[in-house]
């Protein structure tokens, strides 16, 4: 969540801020501080936690029934919870599994900045960007702190870790163009019911304890270093006002129109789907009601019926068709993925015969997206890449704003037109062969770095150099990289 200095307001496109008093100078005693969260934060934490509960929920496919009438059955419950589909989730995967970051490239340098991408690997954050992205599309923002750490060999290191919104807070005095936050309250839930609340600013990081029945101690401080709050904002899609939708909230009404949907067709096949045989004019068919109940529970689909009353006349009710209601569900799941940009065959699974043009087409809207997305991703992990290496002691990556982080492509494509027309690249307009090897679909960059290594391997200039280098080990010179190691006679590309 995020807070102005005279509001707090949660990143929701239709929030309004709400008043919430002063907020505290930078070097604030304690006992203020302490005051500070407990009457100001913690409430608008708990209102922003619930908000955030609704969207999982949905997130997950567990949100609350569409109607329940007062006395339903247990029968009508259950086809309630039946009628509950995550599509809501399967719009934040299918955006999450877009995003993957797997550089870190300056127009300065070749290859990854050795500092900062070693901290990147250091922290796992190849595992730990999907939590961070998936929390930034679904919630529509996430965090990530970066802190300073001793990694193993007693080498400075910083600690990056992703933080969920619904465990952080963050103030910041202009929402929407602040790069940093003012605050930063960080909860931990403890054994007993306590919360241990960490709030972070520019220069310290401060400890608090609640208790269970709402008693706060204030523990302690311990200076970070960082010169400024060491949390790093993720947005799915910042706003000049600080507000940042994800991609459930908007689309919730949409979806309850799919589950109200879904719950008509399944209590019309539960009760309605079926012949029903209708009997008239028939004389003793049974003496009492529970006689008449086992008779017609005696009856099976093959069963003739045949009556001794001339004036009994047989017939049946027609079951209630479903196809309208499936035509009304496959129109909600098209106008989800209309409002979503998605790909309509991802949420109905209609896709026969399109071409490779066709379904580019198809999935133009969702590479749109994804690109914007990417840029603001991209430009917190940069901004947390340049606070770690100034943590590590690295100015000059620290001071590099034109570094960015590069992103692996995961446009699904045939590989055989793929490498067709990265070969006609290469020949027709004198692309360098090793600089199109990242383009192949499903190729990583270590694959192409694995690639550049070993490209002269089977050249006979670099295996006569090596064999030179054999028989020559005292000519002063040596040419070319070790065999046993492979790499290239000249300094290719790092892709």
């Amino acid at each position: 969540m995020t807070a102005t200095l005279g509001s707090v307001a949660p990143f929701a496109a239709a929030a309004q801020p709400e008043p919430v008093g002063e907020q505290p100078p930078q070097g604030l005693a304690d006992a203020k501080l302490l005051e500070y969260v407990r009457d100001v934060m913690w409430p608008a934490f708990e209102a922003e936690r619930e908000r955030l509960r609704v969207i999982d929920l949905w997130m997950k496919g567990d949100q609350a029934d569409s109607r329940v009438p007062n006395g339903a059955t247990k029968e009508l419950k259950n086809l309630l919870a039946l009628s509950k589909t995550p599509w809501l989730g399967l719009v934040v995967t299918t955006i999450a599994q877009t995003l993957y970051v797997d550089g870190y490239k300056s127009p300065e340098a070749k290859g990854n900045i050795p500092g900062p991408w070693a901290t990147w690997n250091a922290n796992g954050m190849e595992v730990r960007q999907l939590a961070i992205h998936r929390g930034a599309v679904g919630y529509g923002y996430s965090y990530e702190t970066v802190l300073p750490g001793i990694a193993p060999g007693n080498v400075q290191r910083a600690v990056m870790r992703g933080v969920s919104p619904k465990r952080m807070l963050a103030v910041y005095e202009d929402p929407g163009a602040d790069e940093w936050p003012e605050l930063a309250m960080k909860v931990e839930p403890q054994r007993g019911g306590a919360i241990l609340v960490k709030v972070l600013d520019h220069q310290f990081v401060h400890r608090m304890l609640r208790t269970s029945d709402d008693k706060w101690t204030y523990l302690g401080l311990q200076e970070h270093g960082a010169g400024v709050c060491p949390v790093v904002r993720f947005t799915n899609m910042l706003d000049l006002e600080g507000n940042t939708p994800g991609e459930v909230e908007p689309f919730i009404p949409v979806a309850s129109r799919i589950d109200k949907t879904e719950y008509d067709r399944l209590s019309v096949q539960h009760h309605n789907s079926w012949k029903v045989w209708t009997a008239s004019g028939m004389a003793n068919f049974a003496e009492s009601e529970e006689e008449a109940n086992l008779k017609k529970l005696k009856l099976r689909m093959g069963d003739i019926l045949i009556a001794e009353d001339p004036d009994t006349k047989f017939g049946t009710l027609d079951e209630t068709g479903l196809k309208g209601f499936i035509d009304a569900a496959d129109a909600d799941r098209e106008s989800l993925a209309a409002v979503a940009q998605l790909p309509s065959h991802l949420l109905t699974g209609k896709l026969v015969n399109l071409s490779a043009e066709a379904l580019a087409a198809a999935r133009a809207s969702l590479t749109q997206k994804a690109y914007e997305r990417k840029v603001s991703l991209g430009a917190a992990h940069s901004q947390a890449l340049r606070l770690a290496a100034k943590l590590d002691g690295d100015i000059e990556a620290a001071q590099d704003v034109y570094a960015r982080v590069t992103w692996q492509d995961v446009e699904v494509r045939s590989l055989a037109q793929a490498v067709d027309a990265l070969g006609k690249a290469a020949q027709m307009l004198g692309i360098p062969r090793q600089f199109l090897w990242s383009r192949i679909p499903g190729v990583t960059a270590d694959d192409v770095k694995e690639w550049v290594d070993h490209a002269l391997d089977d050249d006979p200039l670099t295996q006569y150099l090596r064999d030179f280098d054999k028989k020559n080990p005292a000519a002063g010179q040596s040419f070319g990289p070790d065999p046993t190691e492979g790499g290239a006679l000249y300094e290719a590309p790092e892709l």
